[in-house]
């Protein structure tokens, strides 16, 4: 089961990586931005919109990446576990 979830979750962190690298900013709508008031900006990735107050988040270009080569180790990381013998 150990290795369904280390699977499970390198796929999930591949394709989080994935969609970074076909998305150049993502906008926020307002009732999100209103709960994260206290993140007004965090390196830079969360700026506000100059029309209105949602919040826009640029990823930089790195982290699509980085996404996914730690999701791809983490699942070749599952598949290499050592299977359970009973």
């Amino acid at each position: 089961m150990i290795r369904a979830i280390f699977f499970a979750g390198g796929l999930f962190v591949a394709l989080c990586g994935v969609s970074f690298l076909m998305v150049d900013k993502m906008v926020l709508t307002a009732s999100a931005s209103q709960t994260e008031e206290r993140t007004r900006e965090f390196r830079g990735l969360f700026m506000e919109d100059a029309d209105s107050d949602r919040k826009v988040f640029n990823p930089p270009e790195w982290a699509a990446f980085c996404l996914m080569s730690v999701g791809t180790v983490t699942m070749l990381y599952s598949v290499a576990l050592p299977k359970r013998h009973h």
